[in-house]
């Protein structure tokens, strides 16, 4: 296959753990994997250009089928010939699909056999979304990476909810699956398997799903509520049932700790809007942790948020003067706090992709 299109290479295994690095090559570049993407909902990372985005060695963002749906909308996009010239981002762009709206959104929308009705929640329009019309708009968008309509089930929800959920996810993205396969036009689509926090029915999506032969496989329905060791219970066996040659992509995790874990037991992918929403409250990374820069021991502190860190805000900014930033509104500390932020999170998947070529990652 032409590396200036789509594979999926492995390149190393941790031997004391499932952890694996390798190449995730696409039209837009290729992706070094585990890797960690920023959100960018609306075509955009919040108070970031993406000239920002790649002095943080950002590889790959997620933008939001729903959202982009509605504003700008999938036809203005397409007269830019995509999001990535609409957006002015060069490298690759994973979209979702709207399933996860299913559960932010849950008030405002009804799920049906044959899709969801949404009602926008920026002027209460009407929204029918169904498994092609998903795919068209993600035709549209021209991203390298589409995701089908699935439903993301609240937590905590019963067994017999899950599981109705889960049927149409299946029929759902079986559609899916055939309609891309009639034009696949230079884009990846992934399966997302559901199930919430019961074993069985994670095996019976990872079962089901596994009889196509999608590109990547991706872990939905994590980090919507539950407490970590559940989170845990999930993604371990789960990992383990994906195929061993395709990409794994676990939905919406982003602390370090969960980043680390789902590594640790073989997965390659993950995005979350965490690094960016922290820094409009004020919270930054520093060793896995997190500390609010309001805090009044930073008021005359001349150190860099972390003296390790070699990221712009580092490298020219005080703890004092963030602090100054931000108790005062002013916007640039947004901006500043969530390029730390994104940074610490890309270095920090960069760090253990390193020790597992290396061979040194123990997890």
């Amino acid at each position: 296959m032409n590396k200036n299109q789509f594979e999926f290479e492995l390149l190393a295994r941790c031997k004391s753990t499932h952890a694996r690095a390798g190449l995730l090559h696409t039209p837009h570049g290729v992706i070094h994997t585990p890797v960690f993407m920023p959100v960018g909902t609306q075509g955009s990372v919040k108070a970031l250009t993406p000239e920002m985005l790649t002095a943080c060695d950002v590889e790959v963002i997620l933008s939001n089928t729903y959202h982009l749906s509605i504003r700008p909308g999938g036809n203005l996009i397409a007269e830019f010939h995509g999001l990535h010239n609409f957006m002015n981002w060069k490298k690759p762009i994973l979209t979702d699909s709207g399933g996860f709206q299913v559960f932010s959104l849950s008030k405002s929308c009804q799920v049906h056999e044959s899709g969801v009705s949404f009602q926008s929640h920026i002027d209460g329009s009407r929204l029918e979304f169904t498994p092609k019309t998903v795919i068209d708009l993600q035709r549209q968008f021209k991203s390298d990476i589409m995701m089908p309509l699935d439903i993301c089930t609240e937590f905590p929800a019963s067994q017999k909810k899950v599981a109705a959920d889960l049927v149409k996810t299946h029929q759902w993205q079986k559609i899916a699956y055939d309609y891309w396969q009639e034009s696949p036009e230079n884009q990846w689509l992934f399966a997302i398997v559901q199930g919430g926090v019961y074993p069985t029915l994670r095996k019976e999506s990872v079962s089901y799903l596994r009889q196509f032969n999608f590109p990547g496989y991706a872990i939905g329905g994590v980090s919507v509520g539950e407490p970590f060791d559940d989170m845990k219970a999930v993604l371990r066996p789960t990992l383990s049932q994906l195929p061993e040659t395709k990409p794994r992509y676990v939905m919406g995790i982003g602390l370090p700790e969960n980043l680390e874990y789902a590594i640790h037991h073989g997965a390659d992918m993950f995005d979350c809007v965490l690094p960016t929403r922290l820094a409009r409250h004020g919270q930054v990374f520093i060793e896995k942790k997190r500390i609010n820069i309001k805090r009044s021991e930073f008021k005359a502190d001349q150190s860099p948020i972390d003296k390790n860190c070699q990221c712009y805000t580092c490298r020219h900014y005080s703890r004092a003067y963030l602090r100054h930033l931000f108790i005062s509104g002013e916007l640039l500390s947004h901006t500043l706090l969530s390029i730390h932020n994104i940074y610490y999170l890309v270095q920090f998947v960069k760090s253990i992709r390193n020790k597992i070529l290396g061979s040194h990652y123990g997890g």
